[in-house]
């Protein structure tokens, strides 16, 4: 049964009463019609194609002439969830713009939502289902992001990127121009070189950096008819990992970026430019007592056909032809209170990951069975090789903290 899409406000349990898809408590459903990222992006492709600039939910004019164009500058601050803004960003600029809340797609993690954002597909086509998905073309386990193997190596083979992305960037073929600024370290990554196809690549090494970078394309493209900027900034969500959600030295950068884009809003006051300000997802907190770690149940791994995928909040499991009864019931027990085993085929059909064509892999990258984590609980394993990653600020799952990002914009 395909499941309706949460309305804004509201708890995935006031609609899903009936359902038979068992879902963590206060569970947020990913929103792909008018308040979600998936919208932003269909907004971003459509003044690309030469509409005038509308946000998600208002009117969408019919094509403007590309002559009286102006400047659209979208801005992701990687982890900027919408309930952290709410709580931390009082007397702050940020919180002054927001002017609405977005969902984020499913999993609510960088991968599936910067994907989105720069292709303008959900996470069903392009098929990027977490930092890790499985592809056995490529070595089983891979991180897309940094193209690599799990505990071991490069992805390599023919035509790597064509097979592994199949499918446009959201610059490509467009009438009007685009400017991708990215930190330095990933700006011409090969997941980069593929992803941002049809827009100029400039790096930048750090936020006061990629604001000036901002103005810099700002006054290019304003001198040129108009265009596109899309900056991405990754160190909130670093910081967040390593610290925590909540931690000073997250509030600390957050309250730099608030008065470098505030100050970036008041300098671009008369340049004719719209300035949107989001986020891939939001963050939890999972202490130590709430990890679970798959070592600690070898009978239960040795269920497995491959390592967990997907997120440690959200685990895809490839689960061996015939002991799918025997998982079900050994993850039933072990997730007691601490999370939820779907068939992932069900969630598939359910539509968490989006309205589209299904990626030709898709079955691959969300595995047999899916453990979705309740709040503040994670579940991890570690291949040989591998040293393990301590994450204090966790994202990926259901959570309205995960979920919702705002919608910040000012435009002059």
């Amino acid at each position: 049964m395909r499941l309706p899409l949460v309305v804004p406000g509201h708890s995935v349990m006031d609609i899903l009463e009936a359902s038979a898809l068992s879902l963590p408590q206060a569970a947020v459903l990913p929103d792909y019609g008018a308040c979600g990222l998936f919208a932003l992006a269909a907004s971003i492709r459509a003044f690309l194609d030469g509409d005038s600039w509308r946000a998600p939910g208002e009117r969408v004019c019919a094509h403007d002439e590309v002559a009286g164009a102006t400047v659209l500058v979208f801005i992701l601050v990687d982890g900027l969830g919408d309930g952290f803004l709410q709580r931390h960003g009082a007397g702050g600029s940020l919180l002054a713009h927001r002017r609405a809340r977005l969902s984020s797609v499913f999993p609510s993690t960088t991968a599936s939502a910067v994907t989105t954002m720069l292709t303008g597909l959900a996470p069903v086509t392009h098929g990027l289902t977490g930092w890790h998905i499985h592809d056995r073309r490529f070595g089983g386990v891979i991180a897309p992001l940094p193209m690599k193997v799990r505990a071991g190596g490069r992805v390599t083979g023919p035509l790597v990127l064509r097979r592994l992305f199949p499918y446009d960037s959201i610059f490509s073929r467009r009438r009007r121009p685009s400017i991708m600024i990215s930190p330095r370290a990933i700006a011409h990554s090969r997941f980069s070189q593929r992803h941002c196809r049809g827009a100029g690549i400039r790096p930048h090494d750090g936020l006061a950096d990629m604001v000036a970078a901002i103005e810099t394309a700002v006054a290019e493209l304003s001198a040129h008819r108009g265009g596109y900027v899309h900056a991405y900034y990754p160190t909130f969500d670093a910081l967040s990992h390593d610290f925590g959600s909540h931690s000073e030295e997250a509030v600390a950068e957050f309250w730099r970026i608030d008065a470098a884009l505030g100050d970036l809003f008041g300098r671009c006051a008369t340049s004719g430019t719209s300035i949107v300000v989001s986020a891939d997802h939001g963050f939890i907190d999972s202490p130590d007592e709430c990890q679970l770690r798959l070592e600690d149940y070898p009978e239960f791994a040795g269920m497995l056909d491959s390592a967990l995928f997907g997120e440690r909040r959200v685990a895809f499991c490839a689960v061996r032809a015939g002991a799918e009864d025997d998982f079900l019931a050994a993850a039933s027990d072990i997730l007691a209170g601490k999370g939820k085993v779907l068939r992932s085929a069900d969630l598939l059909s359910a539509g968490l990951l989006g309205p589209g064509p299904r990626h030709p892999r898709i079955e691959e990258r969300i595995g047999t069975h899916t453990l979705l984590m309740e709040p503040g609980w994670t579940i991890r394993d570690i291949m040989p090789g591998e040293r393990p990653h301590h994450m204090i600020g966790v994202h990926g799952g259901l959570t309205p903290h995960e979920m919702w990002v705002p919608l910040i914009t000012a435009t002059t």
